[in-house]
């Protein structure tokens, strides 16, 4: 990891390298676009003829092999999964149900004045697509956390898409009771799942997270397909001046060992804890290959001149994920994808049964939006209800604002309701 001073004779290479890091998002999709856009417009194009296609050849799907994972498949794969690691899925399932389930937003209606009211109504959508990477690791977890918030909305038609899905995957699939599957990935399955083929009928919106390709391709289909996010390589950061080295260390090797692009970062103005941390790192990703190599690429250790500039910092890198020493530093806090607090929070509880969603934020789209939710998986509709009388109220106002903006019409069709 590079240790990387903000003042003093260091602040000019550290000014380039975080204004790098703050478009890396744009930049890192940028690189692979063509390539997933002709993916994106064969599939478009061929149907299933061309999902095929790329599905043999990047997903490894076997001739003769069926798409869609059977019901017996996934059960299969349930029985044959110990009895410890099905009670941590029951358990990561049940919190995440939990969690959903309070964010799920109400039903209101208000009475500005007498004879109106005003209010809203909850629909879940009509299908939604889960994209599950399977590439590297098998993550039933990315299943759960995906699956499970759309049940709780309400979605009628919920479709899985992962490549090569591995027995762990399926069994949680079989848990989750999910009756669609596809043994498809990469940009092949975005576009499948945005415009359909002959197997594969389209959804309405498209969640869950992937490599750059995958992220590359669910902004590309976002005129036409609902996306929840950007939620490309994983990112972290820890902003400690406090924090237990090993610990710290831990959590970057954890994050890191995703993927080849993680960024991982450290900030924080006690050069002595960024040392130390850097020294923690080293022995801790011996024998862990991906994490070496993103950390050597991408890690980076911040030495800031003040607490304050620290957090500044953290604040414009806007990360996907974000490690505090205490509660009193939530108050500063403004973007980030989610928030772990204390030492005794390690990212890797979020990562799968704290409740709260990992599919996050990242490219600092944390500036505009949290983790993945129930929200995502549900439409808030407004309504509005007037008597005669309430219009003889509002009309007027209504009236005025239409005739001050010359829309004659849009006046006449409330004075003619209140003749």
């Amino acid at each position: 990891m590079k240790l990387v001073k903000t003042f003093g004779r260091g602040k000019a290479a550290a000014d380039a390298l975080i204004e790098s890091l703050e478009q890396r998002g744009a930049v890192n999709t940028a690189r692979v676009a063509p390539v997933v856009q002709r993916i994106l417009a064969e599939v478009r194009r061929g149907g299933d003829r061309a999902l095929l296609k790329y599905a043999s050849k990047f997903d490894g799907l076997a001739k003769g092999e069926s798409l869609l994972v059977s019901p017996e498949e996934m059960k299969a794969a349930w029985d044959s999964t110990s009895p410890k690691l099905q009670a941590a899925m029951m358990v990561a399932r049940g919190n995440i149900l939990a969690f959903a389930e309070a964010q799920l937003p109400r039903e209101w209606t208000i009475s500005p004045v007498e004879g109106v009211k005003t209010g809203q109504i909850v629909r879940a959508l009509g299908s939604v697509g889960c994209y599950v990477p399977g590439g590297r690791y098998p993550l039933p977890s990315t299943l759960l956390m995906t699956v499970t918030p759309a049940q709780v909305a309400g979605v009628s038609r919920i479709v899985v898409c992962s490549p090569k899905p591995a027995r762990e995957t399926m069994a949680a699939a079989w848990l989750a009771g999910v009756k669609e599957f596809y043994r498809v990935g990469g940009a092949q399955a975005i576009a499948a799942m945005a415009y359909g083929t002959a197997t594969m009928e389209r959804v309405d919106k498209i969640v869950g997270p992937g490599n750059l390709y995958v992220t590359a391709a669910k902004m590309l289909v976002a005129s036409e397909c609902g996306i929840d996010m950007p939620a490309g390589p994983t990112e972290i950061v820890v902003t400690s001046e406090t924090g237990d080295a090993a610990g710290v260390a831990a959590d970057l090797v954890a994050q890191a060992e995703h993927d080849p692009e993680t960024l991982a970062v450290l900030i924080t103005s006690n050069e002595a804890l960024a040392r130390a941390v850097a020294a923690e790192v080293k022995t801790q990703a011996r024998g862990n290959a991906i994490a070496k190599q993103s950390l050597a690429a991408q890690g980076c250790l911040f030495v800031t001149a003040t607490v304050r500039e620290a957090q500044e910092l953290t604040n414009r890198l806007a990360p996907e994920h974000l490690t505090v020493d205490t509660t009193a530093d939530l108050r500063w806090v403004e973007n980030a994808g989610s928030v772990f607090v204390g030492e005794y929070a390690p990212q890797s509880m979020g990562d799968y049964v704290s409740g709260p969603n990992h599919v996050l934020p990242t490219g600092r789209v944390g500036r505009v939006r949290g983790g993945l939710s129930v929200m995502d998986f549900v439409k808030v509709i407004t309504v509005q209800q007037y008597t005669r009388a309430g219009l003889k109220k509002m009309g007027p106002h209504a009236i005025a604002l239409a005739e001050a903006e010359g829309l004659k019409g849009h006046a006449e069709s409330v004075r003619v309701r209140m003749r």
